[in-house]
């Protein structure tokens, strides 16, 4: 089994009950140490995991709602932000082109440090973001722990101007 594998089934078996890194690592037949650096890689995927004093946990089930939003390539870091610094996770981009159809890229961006390096990266030049063929149109995807913090992630996507509002 290798290592995706395993991240897999320790998904399948984590639940609402708290199960401990040795247990997992007594099922998967690794070290406790190699559990909790897949735990690691898990959530840095974006994945709900937990943890409680009795063991890990998945959590509930996540809200989400699509943004559509414009801004220009300076202001990328700021939409981005918005978003992270109030508890979302950017799960996606994608935008509708008139030829191709739906266009869209995983992100799974939660944290400021994320959004620093996707934002260096497209400074580099090696590439350039999806809103382009759009004339800055696109969609995010945004996760979180509440209908609450997608409320405000919005109000503050509208006040900035970011959002486009729905027809």
């Amino acid at each position: 089994m290798n290592g995706e594998e395993r991240r897999r089934g320790i998904l399948n078996a984590l639940g609402q009950a708290p199960l401990s890194a040795t247990k997992i690592s007594e099922k998967f037949g690794v070290s406790r140490q190699v559990i909790v650096q897949d735990i690691a890689l898990l959530r840095a995927g974006g994945h709900p995991v937990i943890a409680t004093n009795r063991g890990y946990i998945l959590s509930e089930k996540r809200c989400e709602r699509v943004f559509k939003v414009r801004h220009t390539d300076e202001e990328t870091a700021e939409e981005l932000l918005l978003i992270v610094d109030a508890g979302g996770t950017v799960e996606d981009v994608f935008v509708n082109h008139k030829v191709y159809g739906r266009i869209s890229a995983d992100m799974r961006v939660h944290a400021r440090a994320q959004v620093e390096e996707m934002v260096e990266k497209l400074k580099s030049g090696k590439s350039t973001p999806l809103k382009r063929i759009t004339s800055d149109y696109h969609y995010h995807t945004v996760s979180a722990d509440s209908e609450a913090v997608l409320d405000g992630i919005e109000e503050s996507l509208r006040v900035r101007g970011f959002l486009i509002p729905k027809v």
